[in-house]
């Protein structure tokens, strides 16, 4: 079964809008992981517009799931991430000016610094994951970095997939399939949804986890919180 990790970062959206600490970040990730969620996903930015470099550290001591801490590896983030041990980083190569991630990882051009990064995490025994686009030459370079994981960027899945593109997840199922005989786990988010998460994961073989977001706390303010998190881990099955 594929696991559900909660980014919750519009969740600390919410709260920095307003000031002060409501909604309460640490109390959703627990009230998500007793709603049946199996892991937590953060992704702090260096301006801390949502998520703040303080949630991870006071996240880490509360949660009794999986946390995987998603971030582009300057400096600032290592150190966060040296610090804290989730289960999990994820190597995001994120633009300073983006609003949200918008691209994976050229693993062939930057194959030695990735190496070089995924050794220091994993010296520390925490799993690591490189946020990908379908591509089987991506897929194969990552491969050649020691990486534990890939995430598959499902945007343009999504977007297929909302205009009736017939076979919108083949790509993705090809480079998953590459990816397990690579012997790479495989992780996928961006974008998925209530609405598509089923074809997805119906469609794509070896999907470890999915991280959902924007969608599934979007989908809780019509729906509750609880209701949407069981709706996607029936879904999932």
């Amino acid at each position: 079964m594929t696991k559900l990790s909660v980014n919750i970062n519009k969740i600390a959206t919410l709260r920095n809008a307003r000031g002060g600490d409501v909604p309460n970040v640490l109390e959703a990730a627990k009230n998500i992981e007793k709603f049946g969620a199996e892991g937590i996903t953060v992704h702090p930015r260096p301006d801390e517009r949502h998520i703040r470099y303080a949630d991870a550290r006071e996240l880490k001591p509360v949660l009794t799931t999986e946390f995987n801490i998603e971030g582009k590896p300057i400096q600032q983030f290592v150190d966060l991430v040296l610090e804290v041990k989730p289960a999990q980083v994820t190597l995001v190569p994120d633009a300073e000016d983006a609003i949200t991630s918008n691209a994976g990882w050229d693993t062939i051009k930057h194959r030695d610094y990735l190496r070089e990064v995924i050794s220091e995490f994993k010296s520390h025994g925490m799993r690591t994951s490189i946020f990908v686009d379908p591509n089987l030459k991506i897929i194969e370079g990552a491969a050649e970095t020691g990486t534990d994981r890939i995430e598959l960027y499902t945007e343009q899945f999504a977007v297929d997939y909302s205009k009736g593109v017939e076979n919108a997840a083949k790509s993705y199922a090809a480079c998953s399939k590459l990816a397990h005989e690579l012997k790479l786990g495989v992780n996928a988010g961006h974008d998925l949804s209530l609405d598509n998460i089923e074809y997805f994961s119906n469609n794509v073989p070896h999907l470890d986890e999915v991280s959902i977001g924007h969608a599934l706390i979007s989908e809780a303010l019509y729906m509750g919180l609880e209701k949407t998190i069981q709706q996607y881990l029936k879904l999932l099955k």
